[in-house]
C-alpha cells in the first residue's frame, strides 16, 4: 500500500508533503454525470481524503457512452448516480471517505452541503446551479472549478474567492454555450479534456500550489482543432453583486413552495416539493399498483408509467416527469400520483 501513490509523489510539485495535503482535503463534486464521474475517479485514485458527491438523477442507457464508471447493470436497475458512483469508487480506493447525496442542488441546501469542504467542482448541466455554486463559493470562501462541454467544445475556469473574477463577473465577457448534450450531442474525448483541466487545477489547490493555478478561461473545440486561452485577470468587477464590495449573493435568494423546472435540453420536468419528505417506497409502490398504474421500484425511487409520460419519484418527494416540458401539466401529474 505504501507504493500506491509513489508515481504521484515522485512528481516534484506534489511530493510527500503534497500527498499528505491531498489526503487531508475534502472535495464536493456537484453532479455525477460525465464530468462528475471522471473527476471523482481521478481524485479517488489520487487519494483525496474525502469526497462528497451530490446528484439528482439516475443512470440511463444514454449515459454509458461518456459517463465512466457506470455499468449496464446500473442503467438496467435505474440506480441513482450518487449511489452507483460511490459503489464503484469504493472498489477503486477504500481509503477515501465518500458521501453520496441523492439531492437536487439549490439555493436552499448547497451552503449547508458545502460547509467544511476545501474545494467545489462543477459537474452540472445548467447555469442556474452554477450561479448558486458561485455565490456559495464567495460567501464561504471556497474555491470552485467551472467546467462544461457539448459536441466537441469544452471550457473551464478556476474561481478563487478574493483572487480571481467570479462567474458573475465573467457573464458579460464570455460567450457561454446555450447548446446542451441533449440538443447538440457530445463526444467522450471532450469530457476527458475538460476533466483534465479541472482535475489538474483541483490537485494544485489541494496541494496548495497557488502560484501554479491557471489564470485564464480555456475554451477548445477538439473536432475543429481550435484552442483559446483568455486572460481574465482584468475581468473582476468591484460592482459585482456576488464578489464585489457590496455583495448581496443574489443567486442564494430562495422562496419556498413547490418548484417546477424544465431540465436543461431535456423533454423532462422536475417537480420539487416545498420541503423534502421521506416516502415509504414499498407502501407507495403497493398503492400505485392497486390503483392500476404500471410501476416498479428500487430502494431509492419508483418508476411510474402515466399515460404517455414516465415519472420517476425519489424518496425525498422529488420527481422527474419525462415526455413533457409543460410545467403546469407536470405539477398536476405529480399531485395526482401522490394523492
Amino acid at each position: 500500500m505504501k507504493d500506491r501513490y509513489s508515481r504521484q509523489t515522485m512528481f516534484s510539485a506534489i511530493g510527500d508533503k503534497g500527498q499528505r495535503n491531498i489526503q487531508k482535503k475534502k472535495v464536493l463534486i456537484i453532479g455525477a454525470g460525465a464530468l462528475g464521474t471522471a473527476n471523482a475517479e481521478l481524485l479517488t485514485r489520487a487519494g483525496v481524503g474525502h469526497l462528497t458527491i451530490v446528484d439528482r438523477d439516475y443512470v440511463e442507457w444514454s449515459n454509458l457512452q461518456r459517463q465512466q464508471l457506470y455499468l449496464e447493470r446500473d442503467a438496467h436497475d435505474q440506480i441513482p448516480k450518487a449511489i452507483a458512483i460511490k459503489k464503484h469508487l469504493t472498489a477503486i480506493n477504500h481509503d477515501v471517505s465518500i458521501v453520496a447525496c441523492i439531492k437536487d442542488v439549490n439555493a436552499s441546501n448547497l451552503e449547508v452541503m458545502a460547509e467544511g469542504h476545501d474545494l467545489m467542482i462543477d459537474a452540472t448541466d445548467n447555469f442556474e446551479t452554477r450561479w448558486i455554486i458561485n455565490d456559495v463559493s464567495q460567501k464561504l470562501s471556497i474555491p470552485w472549478i467551472y467546467g462544461a462541454c457539448v459536441g466537441s467544445f469544452g471550457m473551464s475556469f478556476t474561481v478563487i474567492p478574493g483572487k480571481t473574477p467570479c462567474m458573475n463577473c465573467l457573464w458579460k465577457a464570455i460567450p457561454f454555450q446555450s447548446m446542451t448534450c441533449e440538443t447538440g450531442g457530445i463526444i467522450a474525448p471532450v469530457v476527458q479534456m475538460v476533466t483534465a483541466h479541472q482535475s489538474a487545477e483541483a490537485m494544485k489547490i489541494l496541494v496548495e500550489d497557488w502560484a501554479a493555478l491557471r489564470k485564464t478561461f480555456v475554451t477548445f473545440d477538439l473536432w475543429n482543432n481550435q484552442f483559446q486561452s483568455i486572460d481574465m485577470t482584468k475581468a473582476k468587477r468591484e460592482d459585482c453583486l456576488s464578489c464585489g464590495k457590496e455583495r448581496t449573493y443574489p443567486f442564494l435568494d430562495y422562496t419556498s413552495g413547490m418548484k417546477t423546472m424544465v431540465l436543461c435540453g431535456r423533454d423532462t420536468v422536475q417537480v420539487r416539493p416545498p420541503k423534502p419528505i421521506d416516502l415509504n417506497i414499498n407502501h407507495l409502490l403497493s398503492r400505485l399498483k392497486k390503483a392500476g398504474y404500471k410501476a416498479q421500484a428500487n430502494p431509492y425511487l419508483v418508476h411510474i408509467h402515466y399515460e404517455k409520460e414516465r415519472m420517476v419519484l425519489f424518496k425525498d418527494g422529488r420527481a422527474l416527469i419525462h415526455g413533457t416540458n409543460d410545467m403546469a401539466y407536470a405539477k398536476r401529474v405529480y399531485q395526482k400520483i401522490l394523492g
